[in-house]
């Protein structure tokens, strides 16, 4: 560990190296606090350490534990957990966390890709720590429905039939991988149409493509769990060739998923995540706060008189209120001013919050914690977000009952955390 100049130790963040490896790093950037290096070679490694098997890892900035075995990677992540819950939210959390694995491979149903045109077609990741687009071929992580639709886009690239409009491609599979839906991102102010001619050389060469939809390049991508939304500020329907959506077989329903609708990405674990946030018995009435298009509202629905499912985005409010039974009432508002507007006028038996990976705002938190409930699950993708909002909640009164890690992504460091509070 390298010294300042007063002789006090330094932080070196060093990514792809395992506890205990003895390793040669070059440092690349240099703070008063810490500093980052690159791994430049591997003395003495750990046991735990393996050969990846993907040959873009350490370039791509997709995966970030294939350096170790997967039962390793569900050990660091749980002791991630509860490292940031201790650090963060000061709870030194007393149960067992009950780990709900995933196959470490093929697991993803959507997966987003960017292209680049010079100085020749290229479709791939952003480089580890950088914008600049790594030419992928195959995604080892990825179903193999969507390695198809990768593969086919590689050829129409090398033809010269993909136009200089696209700058980027979301593949989402559906769950048995038989049918795939595109989102094809533009440039602002550029026309769709010249989409068309692509969209249907891809649905001829992959006969799986339901449809192509089309977005500006003003969609917004949430990392992790890839979103393209749009706000009450572009209400119009994006335009398609073929179909604007995709049918999801999930936990016992069918959901409706258009392009731009978010859903939950590991295809192997959907039903598992659905049946750990909602829970076994029912009551009078639930609240599905960032409901999307009723994952979690359609279990709930099944034990409970009645749901309030608040969602803001346009696309997933639609697609949820052509998913939900008669006894759900959709709500278009942001969860924040829902709670401040409705929430004390509430008293349901259960909330179920599954916020983007920014979490909770401190407002709804807050708001939150003032209601009139016993029951909280929270659903997080960021132990970091998770525990900044869990403080507020067990100040409020909150404790852990249950906690769970859904490993909903192999090979990266997301992981997936569902924690059950009671008061």
């Amino acid at each position: 560990m390298p010294a300042d100049d007063q002789g006090r130790g330094k932080t070196v963040f060093v990514p792809f190296v395992l506890p205990g490896e003895q390793v040669e790093i070059s440092v690349i950037e240099s703070r008063s606090g810490f500093a980052r290096a690159k791994l430049e070679k591997v003395v003495t490694p750990s046991p735990d350490r393996i050969e990846p098997d993907c040959p873009y890892f350490g370039g791509c900035g997709g995966c970030h534990y294939q350096h170790m075995s997967y039962e390793v990677q569900l050990r660091q992540k749980a002791g991630i957990l509860r490292e940031t819950l201790r650090r963060t939210a000061k709870l030194e959390l007393q149960q067992e966390i009950q780990l709900h694995p995933s196959p470490p491979w093929n697991y993803r149903n959507r997966t987003r890709m960017h292209v680049r045109h010079t100085p020749e077609f290229a479709l791939g990741y952003y480089r580890y720590n950088s914008h600049d687009v790594l030419p992928v071929e195959a995604c080892p992580i990825s179903s193999p429905l969507i390695n198809q639709a990768i593969a086919t886009v590689w050829t129409l690239g090398r033809e010269g039939a993909v136009p200089e409009i696209l700058h980027g491609l979301q593949f989402f599979a559906n769950h048995d991988d038989t049918r795939l839906l595109v989102d094809a991102f533009i440039w602002p102010g550029d026309d769709p149409a010249g989409l068309q001619p692509l969209a249907a050389a891809l649905r001829t060469a992959l006969p799986g493509v339901v449809g192509v939809v089309m977005f500006p390049a003003s969609s917004i991508e949430d990392e992790g769990r890839e979103r393209a939304l749009r706000t009450a500020n572009h209400p119009e329907i994006a335009p398609a060739v073929g179909h604007n959506c995709l049918m999801y077989h999930a936990v016992g329903q069918q959901y409706r998923v258009s392009g731009g609708s978010f859903f939950q990405t590991n295809r192997h674990l959907v039903d598992t995540l659905a049946q750990v946030a909602t829970p076994n018995g029912g009551g009078r009435a639930a609240l599905d706060l960032y409901a999307g298009v009723g994952l979690f509202t359609l279990p709930l629905a099944g034990k409970f008189d009645q749901v309030l499912a608040v969602e803001s985005s346009q696309d997933a409010l639609a697609d949820l209120r052509l998913n939900v039974p008669g006894n759900v009432k959709c709500i278009h508002a942001t969860a924040e001013r829902f709670l401040l507007e409705r929430g004390p006028k509430l008293a349901p038996d259960l909330i179920v919050v599954d916020p983007p990976r920014a979490g909770l705002s401190e407002k709804t938190a807050a708001a939150l914690g003032r209601m009139s409930v016993s029951h909280v699950t929270y659903v997080s993708c960021d132990p970091a977000t998770l525990s900044r909002d869990l403080r507020l909640l067990l100040e409020s009164g909150f404790r852990v009952e249950q906690a769970h890690l859904v490993d909903m992504f192999p090979q990266t460091f997301h992981l997936e955390t569902v924690l059950h509070l009671v008061r």
